[in-house]
């Protein structure tokens, strides 16, 4: 049976208020509100340290039907999320399953969260909530009880990538070649994709010195926030790229590279967030569908003279890839390794380590 209700309210910075029904974790908490337009992946979302600092909202009308699977680890990673915990500071539904039905669920979504000590509202209209982030754009919200309330708090503001980063190297023994990851929020999948062609990964702190380390190449992995905040991360990556080392950076990693190179980033209205969004290849013409999680970009027009867009999106024409013309430096603001959504684009994976 599912719990007695209990009210609870999201409070918008333009004081709009959506009440809901309270699960998960019974606190108050303060992020930056943005919207996933994807159907299912739930758990893989939460899990994502790019949403660090962020109350998230999926519009899919029903959530947590499935379950939540168990923590059961491969190669030192639990196998099923893309993180060992919830990253989101707060999930916000229309309708919520407190029963669930999978072969592989240990859990429903409200006690996972409950564990992880997240908070969740239900009962809400998001449509009439995601109409109102379309037209304001990104906004800062909170999630409150009777007694609860907190102030706002701006998460752009902080160096989130530090926040979520590991502390200390970690090595993923396998193959004769070995790549350095470095982790600003990196997503499992990106690792497991390496590890499942037999390369050695080197994951390493967002701040490392990245030229202390033999290795045959580089990548930059996604992650939170404001990729402007990763000064001593741009200022590795520029000395990598002073020595030819080759490079591949993949939503905040594409950001670190292109300001390394010389460009310059914005923060998008409201993100990209969902399953199944539209990237062109500027040559080919070619549209791949695409998973992305991101709230800035690259701006194409202040790349230097050797660098070329290589991607760009075909809703509102922003940059999704970045590609230096001799050098094997390239980067994609979408998921090559995806989970959840398509997997489309893994071959980037393959022309990376040709590129090695």
């Amino acid at each position: 049976m599912a719990p007695e209700r209990r009210s609870a309210e999201l409070i918008l910075e333009d004081d709009s208020v959506f009440r809901g029904y309270h699960f998960g974790a019974r606190k108050a908490v303060s992020g930056e509100v943005v919207f996933n337009t994807g159907m299912v992946g739930y758990s893989e979302s939460l899990s994502d340290p790019s949403y660090h600092g962020q109350i998230l909202v999926l519009t899919y009308p029903l959530i947590g039907n499935y379950g939540v699977p168990g923590y059961d680890t491969e190669d030192g990673l639990p196998r099923f999320f893309q993180s060992d915990k919830i990253h989101v500071q707060g999930l916000i539904v229309s309708g919520i399953c407190h029963e669930y039905s999978h072969w592989n669920a240990r859990k429903s979504l409200p006690e996972w969260m409950a564990e992880c000590n997240v908070p969740g509202i239900s009962g809400v209209d998001t449509r009439q909530l995601t109409k109102k982030l379309r037209e304001k754009g990104t906004m800062l919200g909170k999630i409150v009880y009777a007694r609860d309330d907190i102030p706002f708090q701006d998460p752009s503001t902080r160096n989130l990538a530090a926040e979520v980063s590991i502390r200390e190297p970690i090595v993923y023994a396998r193959g004769k070649k070995r790549i350095i990851v470095v982790d600003c929020g990196v997503k499992n999948n990106i690792l497991r994709a390496f590890l499942k062609r037999n390369i050695t990964v080197i994951r390493v702190p967002w701040d490392y010195d990245l030229l202390k380390e033999r290795a045959h190449g580089i990548v930059i992995s996604n992650g939170p926030g404001d990729p402007r905040h990763c000064t001593p991360t741009i200022e590795n990556v520029a000395r990598a790229m002073s020595r030819g080392v080759p490079l591949l950076g993949i939503c905040l990693g594409s950001q670190i590279l292109g300001l390394a190179a010389g460009a310059r980033t914005f923060k998008l209205r409201y993100g990209h967030r969902s399953h199944n969004q539209p990237c062109v290849e500027a040559g080919t013409k070619r549209c791949y569908i695409t998973s992305q999680n991101h709230g800035y970009a690259v701006d194409a027009d202040t790349l230097p003279e050797d660098w070329r867009q290589w991607f760009y999106n075909d809703n509102d024409n922003t940059n999704e890839g970045i590609v230096h013309i001799s050098k094997p430096f390239f980067g994609t603001q979408f998921h090559p390794e995806a989970s959840p959504g398509p997997d489309d684009t893994e071959f980037l994976f393959d022309m990376f380590l040709r590129g090695i």
